[in-house]
């Protein structure tokens, strides 16, 4: 049993899954970070919440950052008599950012924090990988919050056909220097299932090959070619069809790769993600009526999860 009165902190990163081609296979950490803020008392689970999803989010143990520390506690064997978990949220819901993800590497990685403490091992980052993975279905996102910067994601099944959750495991790749991140954030939502439930269960050979095309093409382009990243953003497997459901966020993405600029659906969408070596996207793009239900603004590169020992709680 964890003692009373130990505290922990986490900070972890939104992210941006496919990025075109990648279908659950590639991700990318932006410079947006949720912080969670951990403390072990008496008995009992306070959690509280503030900035996005504050007054929409259950306050109790379905909270996806409870269920990550849940989790992560059983996995180093260990228990909390009790919980005040506190979220201060900058990820928006339900935009394609990430932020299911986010909760529960940020629940699994606070624990590190607290266990550190007592001078057990806690979980490494394949830990937290596989884990936060567990949750999501895919690693994309979770990689990517895990491990920050650029990764590569694949999933394996299970050795056993189907009793044990498959192997997730990730790769970080060294992200080009030149390239720059605009996020494109509308204040839109949409539910990543019911738009995969637009996907169908079967796809030619030709998109099929095309997609793997690309996907292998952006893998250069994102770490030594990034002048090939209009090319190697092309997708036929999820994001035509998604589309429909999302007609503002398709018109922007078509609006700026008419100018040259590598643009992508970030996650099911609805948020738009621009890849490029400009400075600043044009004028005649940002200015556009396609543009209008979009915020915009440049985004660094996010980092890997974070968390620290010992942190004061905010009241």
């Amino acid at each position: 049993m964890l003692p009373i009165g130990l505290t922990a902190s986490v900070a972890v990163a939104a992210s941006s899954a496919n990025l075109g081609p990648g279908f659950d296979s590639l991700g990318l950490a932006l410079g947006l970070y949720d912080e969670v803020f951990v403390e072990t008392v008496e008995s009992g689970l306070v959690v509280q919440v503030e900035g996005e999803g504050a007054g929409q989010v259950p306050l109790t143990a379905d909270h996806l950052v409870v269920q990550g520390i849940l989790r992560g506690l059983r996995e180093v064997g260990v228990q909390a008599p009790g919980l005040v978990v506190r979220c201060r949220n900058a990820i928006p819901h339900q935009r394609g950012l990430g932020s299911s993800a986010s909760a529960v590497v940020g629940g699994l990685a606070v624990v590190n924090g607290l266990v550190a403490q007592l001078d057990r091992p806690g979980l490494s980052e394949t830990e937290l990988v596989q884990l936060s993975s567990e949750f999501e279905g895919h690693p994309d996102n979770a990689a990517a919050a895990v491990l920050g910067g650029a990764v590569v994601s694949w999933t394996a099944s299970a050795a056993d056909g189907g009793s044990q959750a498959p192997a997730y495991s990730a790769v970080p790749l060294r992200l080009h220097p030149d390239i720059r991140l605009f996020p494109a954030i509308p204040q839109l939502r949409s539910s990543t299932a019911e738009t995969r439930m637009l996907l169908p269960e079967q796809v030619s050979h030709r998109d099929a090959r095309f997609n793997v095309s690309r996907a292998a093409l952006l893998v250069v382009a994102l770490t030594e070619r990034p002048d090939l990243l209009l090319a190697a953003t092309e997708d036929v497997l999820h994001q035509p069809q998604r589309g429909a459901a999302q007609p503002e966020s398709a018109a922007f993405l078509q609006l700026l790769r008419r100018h040259g600029i590598a643009a992508v659906l970030s996650g099911a969408g609805p948020a738009v993600i621009a890849l490029t070596t400009a400075a600043q996207l044009p004028a005649e793009v940002l200015d556009a009526p396609e543009a209008r239900a979009f915020d915009v603004t440049e985004m660094r590169v996010g980092d890997a999860v974070k968390w620290n020992s010992g942190v004061a709680v905010p009241s």
